[in-house]
């Protein structure tokens, strides 16, 4: 009996971490998608960023890394931008990843307000760095790729703030 009982409990675990994974896929496709101001050389400032940032600190890094992942490369290809989706995939896994393991570092579960902020600063680089080569390497020119960092800072700031607010009304439970 606790056999069944035990396989049950794992299926039902692995089906509602499936179903976690898929909503958060979509919410992070909808920031994006509800508010995205296009400038540059095909860059987009949009909302998805603190999506992927709410969701490293509240269910950690490898939520973070697939639904951002799979949020941003949908919402890359769905609004026109799909030669910017395999680089977009990478990026913002690596994003969910960094933040999310540097916001719960030492067991503390996306408490720490610093190691938070750091999550989100050192991603947010990791972003910057991430679009700089893929512009680069779409463009095959190093300067070009230049002029669209204000705009990267611009959104991982954003997002990053956004995501701030959220987690503290979320922690506080109003």
């Amino acid at each position: 009996m606790e056999t069944k009982n035990s396989n049950y409990n794992s299926t039902s675990l692995k089906i509602r971490g499936l179903v976690q994974m898929g909503l958060l896929s979509a919410l992070t496709f909808v920031a994006a998608w509800a508010i995205h101001i296009p400038y540059g050389n095909g860059g987009v400032i949009h909302l998805g960023d603190s999506m992927i940032f709410l969701t490293a600190v509240v269910f950690g890094r490898k939520y973070a890394a697939l639904s951002g992942a799979l949020g941003m490369t949908m919402f890359d290809i769905l609004s026109g931008f799909s030669v910017w989706a395999p680089y977009t995939f990478v990026i913002k896994a690596g994003m969910g990843l960094i933040a999310g393991s540097i916001a719960n570092l030492g067991g503390s579960k996306g408490e720490s307000s610093v190691k938070n902020g750091l999550g989100m600063f050192a991603a947010g680089i990791w972003m910057i760095m991430g679009y700089y080569a893929a512009e680069a390497v779409i463009t095959w020119n190093i300067t070009l790729p230049l002029f669209s960092i204000l705009g990267n800072v611009i959104q991982v700031g954003a997002g990053a703030a956004i995501a701030f607010v959220i987690i503290a009304a979320i922690k506080n439970k109003f």
